[in-house]
């Protein structure tokens, strides 16, 4: 189970919000380059950045952060955030991005998920509020629960469904085992798990969280708990692969 060291970029720093609130956001570093640095250099597997004011405008607005991070760390990124067109896809995959989220684009054009997929890395982004996808920056809600959507893209050829309780975003407060549970059952495809953790304990519930048929989750993305010192990326890696017994 691979840990993603998240960098969320807002007017090119490095920020976390409080369940997508982006009034209640909080400054963590002016260098988001650096920060992707330092998690790969801990060891981190995968560096997950999102592009906040894309996620908003539909616009890749950070992409040239996006893709100085790409170029700065020697471990695969995933990217999202504003991607709504083939060409944005592209041009992130040629700026060297492993895998690129879409969230909006998959509820809006689904088409255009199923033709990246074809030839690149995508993962579906699944953000979910009161178990609906949400949309536009989580701003906007799009009526449909997050299986029916998990299940649409299921036999597409996507890489993974990076999902995330809004509610427990940037809470600390524990991620969502019964909604990552039941995606885990739903579908064949890798899943990611986002928001809500605050503790290593919350990490070895995920690394043993199993589905019906033996499958666990791919991956978690960290956020939050790293940047305010909960532990290191060094315990969260040990934790996730159950070398964690001095920790």
């Amino acid at each position: 189970m691979q840990l993603f060291g998240a960098v969320d970029i807002r007017g090119g720093r490095c920020v976390r919000l409080h369940q997508g609130d982006y009034g209640a956001e909080t400054v963590y570093d002016d260098d988001p380059v650096a920060r992707a640095v330092d998690f790969a250099g801990q060891g981190a597997g995968w560096i997950h950045v999102v592009d906040l004011d894309g996620a908003r405008s539909g616009q890749p607005d950070n992409a040239a952060v996006v893709a100085a991070i790409a170029g700065a760390v020697d471990v695969p990124v995933q990217a999202g955030g504003g991607v709504r067109t083939a060409a944005t896809a592209e041009a992130w995959f040629a700026a060297g991005v492993d895998r690129v989220v879409l969230g909006t684009a998959a509820l809006r054009d689904p088409g255009l998920v199923r033709d990246l997929a074809r030839s690149h890395r995508i993962a579906v982004g699944l953000d979910a509020r009161a178990g609906d996808v949400a949309t536009d920056g989580w701003l906007q809600g799009s009526g449909r629960p997050v299986l029916d959507v998990a299940r649409s893209f299921a036999t597409d050829g996507v890489d993974a469904f990076v999902v995330t309780d809004i509610s427990r975003d940037g809470t600390l407060g524990g991620p969502d085992i019964e909604g990552l549970a039941s995606v885990l059952d739903a579908v064949a495809v890798a899943v990611i798990a986002s928001g809500g953790v605050g503790r290593l304990a919350d990490l070895r519930t995920l690394a043993g969280l199993e589905g019906r048929d033996g499958r666990r989750l791919g991956g978690v993305v960290v956020g939050t708990a790293l940047y305010e010192g909960r532990f290191t990326v060094a315990q969260a890696v040990a934790t996730l692969a159950g070398d964690d017994k001095n920790i």
